[in-house]
């Protein structure tokens, strides 16, 4: 089986939205649907600093990731936050989830940017052995307020 990872288009939106309602089933969180219409067409205007990439296999969509650009006082080039990273269930640790964030990798590298960073839950032990064998822990707490 070929895994390919490619930048969504307009074509792609009902391969995305399973995938990005399963995402959210996973983190047990809702949005408004007319939320997810709008990330979506951040993700297809070329001014916004948004993107999405979806992992293809058997011309079925099997993942996706979200990466936004942002700037940084501590840096010339910006820093990229991979902000969604979701395999479906069934398909976890073959790997894909891997090539996902490396897509990342590569598209930071290649806008320039001095780094990638994410976030993710406590609870998320599973996808957290991927993530100290391919990037280091900051160290950093999250702290927010919500409006």
């Amino acid at each position: 089986m070929t895994l390919e990872i490619r930048p969504v288009s307009a074509a792609d939106h009902a391969a995305w939205l399973p995938l990005w309602q399963g995402y959210l089933d996973f983190y047990r969180s809702e949005l408004p649907a007319a939320t997810s219409a709008v990330t979506w067409q951040r993700f297809l205007d070329p001014g916004e600093p948004m993107h999405a990439a979806l992992a293809w296999q058997d011309d079925r969509a099997v993942g996706l990731v979200h990466f936004i650009y942002h700037r940084s006082c501590w840096t010339v080039g910006d820093y990229c936050y991979l902000q969604d990273l979701y395999v479906g269930a069934g398909l976890r640790g073959a790997g894909i989830g891997r090539r996902l964030i490396e897509y990342v990798y590569q598209a930071a590298q290649t806008a320039g940017a001095s780094r990638v960073h994410w976030l993710t839950h406590e609870s998320n032990t599973d996808a957290m052995q991927l993530y100290e064998r391919i990037a280091e822990r900051s160290g950093f707490i999250q702290y927010r307020k919500l409006f």
